[in-house]
């Protein structure tokens, strides 16, 4: 396999510099046939989906299907405009000068996708890659199997191994692709192995974006509508079975309606998971044995309020809410749950919980339910990814805005025009012509102190 790797790396270098994968028409069709491929092996894609998550198809369509093939369709519609070069205003002592800047394709690209969203989280990145006129090797996640079979068939059937080709396979896998040389590295997982894959980008200095998760907190103010909120929560924290990265992985609710939210998720939960989840054709199931072990651990000496129930067999843990007394010996409150399991904690001031945010790693996203004053204190005392009032996880679907962490949670952004911009070098050119000439700047300057005079 290693020898593989290095093949297509070396073909993909060859390809790249040939400067087909550059044109304007060229990543037009290149686009067009990822659109129609996605339509073909559509139900192929929900079968497997539902094989390895038990995700529903009304689900899988409206959280990968539909944001993919929107974000082909922006960008098609915006290409053209994107790639002209841009005119820069020259300052007066410039004059007679013309500067622009130009979009340039950084050359073979490497995205690694991770199992919990594996078709939005390894299709969307490679739009990006497209349209800036990128050569891509995909590596999709060993843990979905029936799905990166899927994909890589798609794949394959599609496009070259020169230009855009599919990797599988484990760690060892990564390893090998990390040893290459790359222009530009694109990674989606956890915090531990994004500093992985940072250590290896910095031996060869190569740019990355990395998409890390984090413990995103969820605020529930006196303030907030305490329906409306148990029923986004719920939603947000129990699609795909909790295994989403900005899911809320924790709730910090007023003392004096911590009470009536927990009875409202309860009630909703039952409303869209219906008395027994285990049943229901739109709950999902834990990934594989070792994530599940995991959760199940952590479940272990907890006040449970609601739910609870696991079966290894099955991969099934129910929605579970649990009452945080102690954070400080809360393993819930370690690390990032990545699971059906909701810590609640009370507080009493907002300013504790601005404290409590800011004194752990910044999140990728926050949600508040409160009114717009309460918001903006919190936005002003926190930093996240992103942040929302009165919803949750629903930014992602809005492909206008930039996705993107801060910190722990991961730096660079993308979606829209930022999948663009994130596989890009902005050159800057400069136009000097030969009638030019600003005697300022040649010795023995002569007129440095009218220059420093003007400019002081």
């Amino acid at each position: 396999m290693g020898e593989d790797v290095g093949k297509i790396w070396l073909d993909q270098k060859v390809y790249f510099e040939s400067g087909e994968t550059k044109n304007y028409q060229f990543r037009q069709e290149a686009l067009k046939k990822l659109e129609n491929a996605i339509l073909k092996y559509e139900l192929r894609l929900y079968d497997a989906l539902y094989k390895d998550l038990h995700k529903s198809k009304q689900e899988a369509f409206l959280t990968e299907i539909m944001i993919v093939l929107q974000e082909i369709k922006y960008h098609r519609k915006n290409l053209k405009h994107w790639m002209k070069r841009t005119r820069i205003p020259v300052p007066y002592y410039f004059v007679g000068t013309r500067c622009e800047v130009m979009a340039e394709p950084y050359g073979l690209s490497l995205i690694i996708a991770p199992w919990n969203y594996p078709i939005q989280l390894l299709l969307a990145p490679l739009i990006g890659a497209i349209s800036a006129g990128n050569c891509a090797v995909l590596k999709p996640s060993p843990y979905v199997p029936n799905v990166s079979e899927v994909l890589t068939l798609m794949i394959r059937e599609v496009f070259e191994d020169r230009y855009i080709a599919v990797v599988e396979g484990g760690r060892d896998i990564n390893t090998l692709l990390l040893k290459q040389r790359w222009d530009y590295i694109f990674f989606t997982g956890s915090p531990t192995l994004g500093r992985v894959v940072m250590q290896s980008a910095a031996e060869n200095v190569t740019p990355l974006t990395l998409e890390l998760g984090g413990k995103s907190p969820c605020i529930v103010d006196s303030t907030a509508d305490i329906k409306i909120a148990a029923k986004r929560i719920a939603w947000g924290k129990f699609l795909n079975s909790g295994q989403t990265c900005v899911a809320p992985d924790y709730l910090l609710v007023h003392e004096s309606v911590k009470d009536e939210l927990i009875f409202y998720i309860k009630v909703y939960i039952a409303e869209f998971y219906g008395s027994n989840p285990q049943l229901s054709e739109f709950y999902g199931r834990i990934v594989n044995d070792k994530a599940f072990k995991r959760l199940d651990d952590l479940l272990k000496d907890v006040k449970i309020l609601h739910g609870g129930c696991r079966v290894e067999a099955d991969l099934y843990i129910e929605p579970t809410l649990v009452d945080v007394e102690d954070v400080s010996t809360c393993r819930l409150m370690e690390e990032e749950i990545f699971g059906p399991i909701l810590p609640i904690i009370s507080f009493k001031d907002i300013s504790d919980v601005c404290q409590f945010v800011s004194s752990r790693e910044k999140p990728l996203a926050l949600y508040c339910f409160s009114d717009k004053q309460i918001f903006r204190t919190i936005l002003d005392n926190t930093s996240s990814g992103a942040a929302l009032l009165n919803d949750v996880v629903l930014h992602v679907g809005n492909g206008l805005l930039p996705f993107g962490g801060v910190g722990n949670s991961g730096f660079g952004n993308y979606h829209g025009k930022d999948s663009y911009i994130a596989f890009i070098h902005l050159k800057s050119i400069l136009y000097s012509p030969k009638w030019y000439s600003n005697v300022f700047r040649f010795p023995p300057y002569k007129w440095f102190k009218l220059v420093k005079t003007l400019f002081s």
